[in-house]
């Protein structure tokens, strides 16, 4: 299982040893002088050296913080420092309340499979005006997310991420709704049915749907949307081998939205809420969906399938639908949806699509303040022919002419987006492909942060 600790941040310690956060070229006093000159620190972002008292034991510890600090830089601390409890020092206000979160959020650790030798932990005093509460609570719904990305798909099926939607639906109070297998079809889902239909009975697709204070009309209703493929064979257009070797991420989004699902319904933030997640399985069978098919949508359209593996993209358009139903005044959809993505941006910068001004600019805003960044992409309308089908509504894979692929995956989303209210749409990759103090390689949490920040800025009491 995944660990985050809760009492990685602690309120209060006699016993609370200084990180002392030192800026590039800052001068130093006291003993650590000669021990910074003697071990080459120079405040450089990132840097971190222990300075020991007379008995040997940790004195202090120098963080540098280079030309500006960034708080993000702390989630590298909880594996560096020595067991025992820290304060930050010479940092204070937003900037110590955020570094507090990223220590909280360096320390998870996915420990399911491989035991971990048993070390004492460091543990950080919460700095003053941190809500503590609430950082554990963002620390913890980002470890869900990793958590649920780093599970293999033999662990984490359709079942599996239904049984963890109820237990969100009961610890809030909100009401879960599964639609499964070929009452899929009879409640109007066709595009989710036909991409999970080839997969074992036992990890049958399915439709969840989380409803919270829906009774409350006089309240704003946010809509949040997952892609739930809980592995991504490619379908009958076969992903090669190093294609299809992580793809037990490719639930990232259903992972993303739930965990925000939950971090909304924690705040008690003064919204309804619908949490929508189409969880199915890509995989190869005698049933599976092929080239060429023609499937119907909730929306009524008619998708050509040029590639079965842009089946993300069919799943959504019905959850898309569904969500529009409740008229949401805000939708927001997640999905680890195109390699596009990646090749324009990397794996570290997510694009941002949605046409409201606004909504991108509060986003993108939000994400800057919390170190959880974004980037916005245009929803180019000059690249909209690319999906036109001669025989269907739609056509799933866009003509090789327009190239931008994740731009064209976003275009696709946004006929089936609510009418209603403004939509984003985030092109996750929930991934960290390279390990680093802090960022494990495996799961990563994008995009949730800044989401959370903004809903909270915008709707909180």
């Amino acid at each position: 299982m995944s660990v985050v600790h809760s009492d990685l941040l602690i309120a209060a310690s006699d016993a609370a040893r200084p990180v002392r956060v030192i800026a590039q070229g800052q001068g130093l006093s006291g003993k650590s002088v000669a021990w910074a000159e003697a071990n080459g620190f120079t405040g450089k972002a990132g840097q971190l050296l222990i300075v020991p008292g007379d008995d040997g034991a940790p004195l202090e510890a120098l963080f540098g913080a280079g030309d500006v600090f960034e708080p993000m830089t702390a989630r590298s601390l909880p594996t560096r420092l020595p067991a025992g409890d820290w304060r930050l020092d010479g940092v204070e206000g937003e900037a110590a309340q955020q570094a507090a979160l990223a220590f909280a959020l360096g320390g998870y650790l996915f420990d399911r499979y491989k035991a971990r030798p048993e070390r004492g932990r460091a543990r950080l005093v919460a700095p003053v005006g941190l809500d503590l509460t609430e950082a554990l609570n963002i620390a913890a719904a980002a470890a869900l997310a990793r958590e649920m990305v780093d599970t293999p798909a033999a662990d984490m099926g359709p079942l599996q991420i239904e049984t963890i939607a109820r237990e969100i639906a009961q610890g809030s109070g909100a009401t879960l709704t599964v639609t499964t297998g070929d009452a899929l079809l009879e409640e109007n889902y066709p595009a989710v049915h036909a991409v999970g239909r080839a997969a074992a009975p036992h990890r049958a697709p399915r439709v969840l749907e989380i409803g919270w204070k829906l009774d409350r009309t006089d309240l704003p209703l946010v809509a949040l949307v997952g892609k739930g493929v809980v592995f991504d064979t490619g379908g009958l257009d076969l992903k090669p081998a190093a294609g299809m070797r992580n793809m037990k991420k490719d639930m990232g989004g259903s992972a993303h939205a739930l965990a925000l699902g939950r971090l909304i319904m924690q705040a008690d933030l003064p919204v309804r809420l619908v949490v929508l997640v189409a969880a199915v399985e890509n995989a190869v069978s005698a049933d599976a969906f092929r080239p060429g098919d023609i499937l119907n949508s909730r929306k009524g359209l008619t998708i050509e399938i040029g590639n079965t593996d842009a089946e993300g993209r069919l799943i959504l358009a019905d959850v898309l639908t569904r969500a529009g139903e409740h008229e949401p005044d805000l939708t927001l959809d997640f999905a680890t949806l195109t390699g596009a993505a990646r090749m324009a941006l990397g794996p570290e910068l997510p694009p941002l699509y949605t046409d409201d001004e606004a909504l991108a600019e509060g986003i993108l805003s939000a994400g800057r303040a919390v170190g959880d960044p974004l980037w916005r992409m245009p929803l180019w309308a000059g690249y909209r022919a690319a999906l036109d089908s001669e025989i269907a509504d739609v056509r799933n894979d866009s003509a090789a002419w327009a190239q931008a692929g994740s731009v064209t995956a976003a275009l696709f989303l946004q006929k089936f987006a609510p009418t209603t209210g403004s939509w984003a749409h985030m092109d996750i990759f929930a991934w960290n492909p390279r390990a680093r103090p802090g960022h494990p390689e495996g799961g990563e949490a994008q995009g949730l942060r800044a989401c959370y920040r903004y809903l909270r800025d915008r709707f909180a009491k």
